[in-house]
């Protein structure tokens, strides 16, 4: 088989499209996003692999700037400290890396981002359940249907695309969306 990029182009087109439907959730929860940050809380976020990095890329984005000159804004990856992340994947397990770090520097009144492409990853579910636990506000980014995190989450994103490079690449522009949104603000 001959793989174009005409051909992944069509795809993502596609992906795209069916994705219109979700303008409003986008919209949404990033001025959920900025009524968090007005508020002085801070936005925590969390993925694997490639989800990983849109959880480092969003919180980098917050700490840093997008484009223009702004104040730092909280941002904090739950994906960025490997030490963190091998002591409680050493002495709980997996499933727990992002949950205990959610139940250590979360508190109410923050976000919590959830990337997944497959809206199952366990130690994202473990993270949504303890972000529940202690009155943090979830907001899931996943393809298709959000699977076991949809339940858990307070609010979703849903990409209705099977593949998950397509599904990464429009979780990359509702972040960069977030972001041109608060960089609109007056801090």
């Amino acid at each position: 088989m001959n793989l174009s990029i005409d051909s992944t182009i069509a795809e993502l087109h596609s992906a795209l499209d069916a994705f219109r439907q979700q303008a409003d959730s986008v919209d949404h929860t990033g001025a959920l996003v900025i009524n968090t940050l007005r508020q002085g809380n801070k936005i925590l976020s969390c993925g694997n692999g490639g989800s990983a990095s849109d959880a480092l890329h969003l919180a980098e984005e917050l700490v840093g700037r997008f484009r223009g000159d702004r104040p730092s804004l909280p941002g904090i990856s739950l994906a960025a400290d490997v030490t963190a992340l091998t002591c409680i994947a050493n002495d709980y397990g997996y499933d727990a890396v992002f949950a205990r770090q959610v139940e250590g520097i979360g508190k109410p009144g923050d976000i919590l981002v959830g990337f997944t492409t497959s809206g199952n990853s366990a130690n994202i579910v473990k993270a949504f359940e303890t972000a529940r636990q202690h009155a943090i506000t979830t907001i899931l980014l996943a393809g298709e249907t959000g699977g076991r995190c949809r339940a858990l989450a307070d609010h979703a994103v849903l990409v209705p695309c099977k593949n998950s490079a397509r599904v990464q690449e429009i979780h990359t522009l509702i972040l960069h969306h977030w972001l041109e949104l608060v960089e609109q603000q007056t801090w």
